[in-house]
């Protein structure tokens, strides 16, 4: 969404996907993980917070990222891969603060090893890039009152750009959705705020398109001036 659509005030919904890329960088212990991490493009970044939200089989698990997941099976350290778990990148202005906040969780841990903890070949952190890739649907918001019928036919992926993408594409580092409705002043402030409470980090994208869903029921149930 961008400000082609200020004249008209519609909401055009984008699809989108997500091109993996291998980088060939890999790490086989948590030094390496760090040093990587140090230096990878901020797309591998994206990828390792984000890309599994794309997949059509993701499910939630114990933990909410790829660096957490490889900490605690592949190098079994709970306690690490606990507090990589609950970073949650919606609290980060852009990637390189998440890159930080990543990088002195891993060194404050480091500091407590008393031995190098090894992976096999097989087991190694593979770093892959994402580059996404924007189409046009054939939906329209015309109006706030259609967010109650549009939102339920969001196909997934509109919903990863609109709501999760945009707060790494957009000035202003939110959701597509409470930019438009922004355009209509402070009329659907209310609106907005409820919208603003969802947190992206620890939700499917079924579980958001269906939250966003309840937000625009309950609120145009009531007359709103």
């Amino acid at each position: 969404m961008g400000l082609e659509q200020l004249p008209s005030q519609i909401f055009y919904v984008k699809n989108c996907s997500l091109a993996s890329i291998a980088t060939g960088e890999r790490a086989s212990s948590l030094q390496e993980l760090r040093d990587k991490i140090a230096t990878v493009e901020e797309g591998c970044l994206y990828h390792h917070f984000w890309g599994d939200r794309m997949n059509t089989q993701f499910v939630h698990t114990q933990h909410h990222n790829d660096f957490a997941s490889w900490v605690y099976h592949r190098l079994h350290d709970q306690i690490l891969a606990e507090k990589l778990s609950i970073i949650d990148p919606t609290e980060f202005e852009n990637l390189e603060l998440l890159r930080q906040e990543l990088l002195e969780t891993i060194e404050q841990r480091l500091d407590n090893y008393e031995i190098v903890l090894w992976t096999r070949k097989e087991d190694q952190f593979h770093f892959v890039g994402s580059t996404i890739v924007v189409f046009d649907s054939s939906l329209e918001i015309k109006t706030p009152e259609e967010l109650v019928k549009i939102i339920p036919q969001l196909s997934p992926n509109s919903i990863f750009y609109h709501f999760i993408d945009s707060r790494l594409r957009t000035a202003e580092k939110t959701d597509d959705f409470t930019l438009w409705l922004r355009q209509f002043g402070t009329k659907y402030e209310g609106l907005i705020e409820e919208i603003q409470v969802i947190d992206p980090y620890f939700l499917s994208l079924t579980q958001l398109k269906d939250e966003l869903a309840r937000i625009a029921n309950e609120y145009f149930k009531e007359p709103h001036d």
